[in-house]
C-alpha cells in the first residue's frame, strides 16, 4: 500500500448523488478518490451533530474533503473536527451574509417550515431545490443526480442552509465558484477562484477545468 496517497472525499450536494463525481479524475498514482453519500438526519440532529455523524465515514488523516452546494456548507462543518490536508468548497456560500435574498427571507418569516418537500416525487421541483433551475431538456440527467428525496432529509437540509450562522469564510479553505450561479449569485467575492460560465452545477458540466486544476490546488 503506498502510504504517499493523498486520498480524496466528495461531498455532493442537496439531495444529490455522489455520481455527479462521476467524471473527476485525478492520477492514480497520487490520489484515491472516495464519494461520500447524504445520510437521513436523526429527528432534531443538528448541523454540528451531523457533522459530527459524517466524519466518522472520513477514513484517512490528513486527507482532501471537498463539498458542493450544501454539501460545501457540510465540509465546512466537518472541517471543525476533522485534521484535513485541504478543504476545498465549489458553487456554495462563505458565510451566512453570502445567502441570497430569498433564503434570509425563508429564514425572517419561518417559511422554510412549510415548503412543499412533500412533491418531492415531481422532479422537476426537486430540480429547482437542488439546482436552481427548473428542467427544460435535463430530465434523464437530473434522474441520475437527484435521488435524495427522502422528506425528512429535504426539510432538514433546507433549514440547515436558511438558518447556517457561519459569519465569515474558513481561513483555509479553497473556495471556487461560477460566476453565472443562479442558486448562490453572491459568493464570486473575496478569497474565491471564479470560474467564467460556471453555473451551479459546474461540477458536471465543468469537470475539464477541476481534472485540470484540482491537483494544483490540493498540493499548492
Amino acid at each position: 500500500m503506498n502510504s504517499k496517497i493523498i486520498h480524496v472525499y466528495l461531498m455532493p450536494g442537496m439531495a444529490a448523488n455522489p455520481s455527479i463525481f462521476e467524471y473527476i479524475k485525478l492520477p492514480e498514482e497520487e490520489y484515491e478518490i472516495h464519494w461520500l453519500e447524504w445520510q437521513i438526519p436523526t429527528k432534531n440532529e443538528t448541523l454540528e451533530e451531523y457533522a459530527q455523524r459524517m466524519c466518522k465515514f472520513i477514513e484517512h488523516d490528513n486527507s482532501v474533503l471537498l463539498g458542493v452546494s450544501f454539501g460545501g456548507i457540510l465540509v465546512q462543518e466537518m472541517s471543525k473536527f476533522l485534521n484535513l490536508k485541504k478543504l476545498i468548497v465549489v458553487s456554495s456560500v462563505k458565510s451566512h451574509h453570502e445567502l441570497p435574498k430569498r433564503l434570509k427571507l425563508l429564514k425572517v418569516t419561518k417559511a422554510y417550515k412549510v415548503l412543499p418537500t412533500q412533491l418531492v416525487s415531481n422532479i422537476d421541483l426537486l430540480a429547482k431545490y437542488a439546482f436552481g433551475e427548473t428542467i427544460k431538456k435535463r430530465v434523464d440527467l437530473y434522474k441520475k443526480y437527484l435521488s435524495v428525496n427522502d422528506k425528512s432529509y429535504l426539510d432538514w437540509a433546507i433549514e440547515q442552509v436558511v438558518c447556517w450562522d457561519q459569519e465569515e469564510a474558513h481561513p483555509d479553505a479553497v473556495y471556487i465558484h461560477g460566476d453565472n450561479d443562479v442558486v448562490f449569485n453572491n459568493s464570486c467575492g473575496g478569497n474565491c477562484i471564479v470560474i467564467k460560465g460556471g453555473t451551479h452545477i459546474m461540477i458536471i458540466n465543468k469537470y475539464k477545468w477541476f481534472n485540470e486544476n484540482l491537483a494544483k490546488l490540493i498540493t499548492g
